[in-house]
């Protein structure tokens, strides 16, 4: 099949390096009219490039000796061999093509690696079954190239003779590359580090060191949406929280947790939504200005489904739970399934993940929410960089009661998805969390237990004014303050307030304190 690429001078808005021309997805979607996001185009170079291929912008310009055939063979070829993967990208390039030039394509080369591979993912993606006979008994190759790609577990599709590998399935299926900064997360084995951290460290001072991360996940949860809950609300969710990972996911559970979160069901739908929703402002007639629409309601349902199987087919594989947790939390942020509280279950089903895949110590919450608030900006443009790009292949329009309708399909942009920089940054919140708060939040409690001890010794008090006693000190620079010196500790002699100021610091001398007051573990909140 002949490709009409031409050479055009700019390709989805974005100008084409002078002296180049289109190939592989570029190319394809182009010549094709597909509407699909290219993010990182290729294109081929008229003249030498030094070590065969560099970077300019969001380009990769590769040598003129990689100029490929403008054919179908050619450029899909081209694509397969040496381009990352995009599953969008590829279903709704295969999706164009007429079925019999798809069925020539392979027939041309029943035994070829990458016809087989397109073959095998064309029939994946799309349900569908074409009109040929199985592949030959050839050597079967793997769908997706493990030194590559992070993959699940492998089953040989034998019409094919390719090996399924994939993270997910024709349904849902996010891609995860192997890139340099994931691997060295991986050697960091954080689920150990963790282990180890509470190995070391008494079981009364771990459940309470347990409490305080759980609540900082929590109350950091809602304050990232904007939102500063009540303390039963807080509770009542840290509890969802804590029991992440001892049910199946599933639809039922999802409903389950949307109840605990709205709690007050009057105004807000519970479960999946049955209208359309976005993120973004409104304008003076307060009409919709949106930044990013989840997946219309009528697709959500499927789309779910798909997300609960491909966190089944993963949940017993050998990939990274923090992979894992990344795909399925972020995958379920990008469809926005409920009317209200999909950041809050996003960050939930992160928990959900590492709970059930036994990465946390039991009964342990890695406080990511905290980390993600205080890293927000970081967190905000992970999201943006990935569903940015896809507004423009999303036809809406507004209704009257100012909510969004969108009105061509877009469930494919909702089921396929590059992972990789939301699994790099959850594994830097992980990373964070078990190296730096959980060995601190322990560390401040074995101080405030030494100091309170001294303190109940010198002077016998209710062991919360204690407590008071020893933030409001820290709080103060060392010293107690005025106010409080002729307020609630009024009947604290000169030289117990002197004696008490030297106990808290000694107890806390060389304890590493650099939380901010906006933090979650600021002290003062403890």
């Amino acid at each position: 099949m002949e490709l009409d690429i031409g050479k055009p001078a700019h390709f989805q808005n974005q100008p084409v390096p002078e002296g180049t021309r289109l190939a592989g997805w570029a190319a394809l979607i182009h010549a094709l009219g597909v509407k699909a996001p290219v993010r990182n185009p290729a294109c081929i170079s008229e003249r030498h490039v030094r070590g065969n291929r560099r970077q300019e912008g969001t380009w990769e310009v590769y040598d003129k000796r990689y100029q490929p055939d403008d054919t179908l063979d050619g450029h899909l070829g081209f694509a397969l061999r040496h381009e990352p993967i995009d599953l969008l990208v590829l279903k709704r390039i295969l999706d164009a093509l007429p079925e019999q030039d798809l069925i020539d394509f392979i027939q041309r080369t029943p035994t070829g690696a990458v016809t087989r591979r397109a073959w095998f993912f064309y029939e994946t993606l799309s349900g569908k079954r074409l009109d040929i006979d199985d592949a030959p008994t050839v050597t079967a190759v793997d769908a997706l190239d493990p030194e590559a790609y992070f993959t699940g577990p492998p089953s040989l599709s034998l019409r094919h003779r390719v090996r399924n590998n994939l993270l997910g399935t024709g349904a849902f299926c996010p891609i995860i590359r192997r890139t340099e900064k994931l691997e060295a997360f991986l050697a960091l084995d954080l689920s150990r580090k963790a282990q180890e951290t509470i190995g070391r460290t008494g079981a009364h001072v771990v459940s309470r060191a347990a409490s305080f991360l759980l609540l900082a996940d929590s109350r950091a949860s809602f304050e990232i949406e904007g939102e500063r809950a009540p303390a039963n609300r807080l509770e009542r969710w840290g509890r969802a929280v804590l029991e992440a990972g001892k049910r199946p996911l599933n639809r039922e559970e999802i409903y389950r947790l949307h109840r605990i979160l709205i709690g007050d069901d009057r105004f807000t739908e519970i479960g999946y939504r049955s209208e359309g929703v976005f993120l973004g402002e409104r304008d003076h007639n307060h009409d919709p200005l949106p930044e990013f629409i989840g997946a219309r309601p009528q697709d959500v349902p499927d789309i779910m489904t798909g997300l609960n199987g491909c966190n089944n087919r993963l949940r017993t594989s050998d990939v990274d739970p923090v992979l894992q947790a990344a795909a399925i939390g972020f995958g379920f942020v990008y469809v926005h399934p409920l009317a209200d509280g999909n950041g809050r279950l996003h960050r939930c089903l992160i928990h959900h993940v590492l709970a059930e895949r036994k990465y946390t110590p039991p009964g342990m919450v890695f406080p990511v929410s905290a980390v993600m608030l205080d890293r927000i900006d970081d967190y905000a443009a992970t999201l943006k960089r990935h569903s940015g790009p896809l507004m423009e292949f999303m036809d809406w329009r507004a209704l009257p009661n100012h909510n969004v309708e969108v009105t061509n399909d877009t469930a494919d942009l909702y089921r396929y998805f590059d992972c990789t920089e939301e699994a790099e940054f959850l594994f830097s919140c992980v990373q964070r969390t078990v190296e730096i708060d959980l060995p601190r939040e322990i560390d401040y409690l074995k101080c405030r237990d030494q100091a309170l001890t001294a303190i109940m010794n010198l002077v016998e008090m209710p062991d919360r004014m204690a407590q008071d006693l020893i933030m409001h000190i820290r709080q103060n620079g060392g010293l107690l303050s005025k106010r409080r010196r002729t307020g609630e500790f009024e009947k604290l002699r000169n030289d117990e307030v002197q004696e008490i100021e030297t106990i808290v610091a000694d107890a806390f001398e060389g304890f590493d304190d650099k939380y901010s007051v906006g933090s979650p573990f600021f002290v003062g909140k403890n």
